[in-house]
C-alpha cells in the first residue's frame, strides 16, 4: 500500500495542477504570446505586459501554459524577460514563418534580386554582432549604417574574388559552391546607389537592398533607426540579439566573419582598409529572420 500510495501523491499534484488551469489563465497565456508577437511594444510601456512577464517567471505552471500556446501556434521562445520581452521566432512551419521569397518578391521580381537580399539580412547581423563575445553579452548593442554594410559586402566580395583566383576558381562557381562564392559575381555587377532625377537611390542598388532590409528589421523589432547619416545609421535590440544568436551557426555567416574583413578591437565594428578602393567609400562603425 505504501508504494502505491508513494506514486499517487505525484499523480494527485499533477492532477490538481491540470484541473487549476482555468480559461483566464489559458487567455492570460495566449495574451502574453500575443504581446510577443508586437515586436515594437515595450513591456515598460504597457504594464498589463510587464505583469503577465512577471507572472510568467514566478508562476511555473503559467510559464509552461504559455509556452505551449507559443508551440502550439509554430512559435519558439526564445527568451522571456524584462528587455526582450516574450521574444519568440517562428518555426519553419508556423504560419507566422516569413519566407525569404516572399519577403523578395515584395521587393523585386528580379530572381537575382532574392539572393542579394539574403545577403544583405546577412551582412547586417555580421556587422552587428562580429564576436562571439557579442553575441554572449546582454549588455551589448550592435550599431550599422546602411552605407557601412554595403562597403562590408563588397570588402567581403574582394576577400572572395581573390580566394577564387588563388585556387584558380574565377569562373562561374560549380552548384556545389559556398553560397558566398557565387555572391560577390552578383553583388559587385550591380550600382552601389544607382541614380534618379531628384538623387534618391535605387531600390534595386545595393545600398537600396540594405536600406529595406535595414527597414524590414526596424519594423520587425530588431532594429531602431538613430539617424540619417551614412545611408540610415541603426542600433540592435535585445530581440535583434536573441536572433542573431539562434542563426549563429550558420554557414553561410560562419563564413562571411571568417572573411576577416570586420576586426574588432573594442567591441565597435569597422571596416579594413583594403588596397585600391577609390571606387568604395569605407564607413567606420558600418541574422535572419527568414526561413528558405
Amino acid at each position: 500500500m505504501s508504494e502505491q500510495g508513494e506514486w499517487s501523491e505525484p499523480e494527485a499534484a499533477a492532477s490538481a495542477v491540470s484541473a487549476a488551469v482555468t480559461p483566464a489563465d489559458a487567455a492570460d497565456a495566449a495574451r502574453l504570446v500575443a504581446f510577443g508577437l508586437q515586436p515594437k511594444l515595450q513591456p515598460a510601456r504597457d504594464q498589463e505586459y510587464a505583469e503577465l512577464l512577471r507572472r510568467y517567471r514566478e508562476d511555473p505552471p503559467f510559464a509552461r501554459l504559455a509556452d505551449a500556446v507559443a508551440a502550439g501556434l509554430g512559435l519558439v521562445v526564445l527568451e522571456v524577460s524584462p528587455r526582450a520581452g516574450m521574444a519568440v521566432t517562428a518555426a519553419e512551419d508556423s504560419v507566422f514563418a516569413v519566407r525569404m521569397g516572399d519577403y523578395a518578391r515584395r521587393t523585386a521580381a528580379d530572381s537575382g534580386d532574392r539572393f542579394l537580399h539574403g545577403l544583405a539580412h546577412l551582412a547586417v547581423a555580421a556587422m552587428a554582432f562580429p564576436r562571439p563575445e557579442d553575441l554572449a553579452d546582454d549588455g551589448y548593442i550592435g550599431r550599422v549604417t546602411v552605407n557601412g554594410v554595403d562597403a562590408f559586402v563588397r570588402q567581403a566580395c574582394r576577400r572572395l574574388e581573390e580566394r577564387a583566383d588563388e585556387q584558380g576558381m574565377n569562373t562561374d562557381p560549380a552548384t556545389d559552391a559556398p553560397g558566398l562564392e557565387a555572391a560577390w559575381r552578383i553583388w559587385v555587377r550591380r550600382s552601389a546607389t544607382g541614380a534618379t532625377k531628384d538623387a534618391r537611390r535605387l531600390a534595386g542598388s545595393t545600398t537600396g537592398i540594405v536600406g529595406k532590409a535595414a527597414a524590414f528589421l526596424t519594423d520587425s523589432g530588431f532594429l531602431q533607426r538613430t539617424g540619417d547619416d551614412n545611408g540610415g545609421t541603426y542600433r540592435t535590440t535585445a530581440r535583434y540579439q536573441l536572433q542573431v544568436r539562434d542563426m549563429a551557426g550558420s554557414a553561410a555567416m560562419a563564413e562571411l566573419l571568417e572573411l576577416g574583413v570586420v576586426p574588432v578591437t573594442d567591441g565597435t565594428a569597422s571596416l579594413m582598409p583594403a588596397e585600391d578602393t577609390e571606387d568604395l567609400e569605407l564607413v567606420a562603425d558600418a541574422g535572419l529572420p527568414f526561413h528558405s
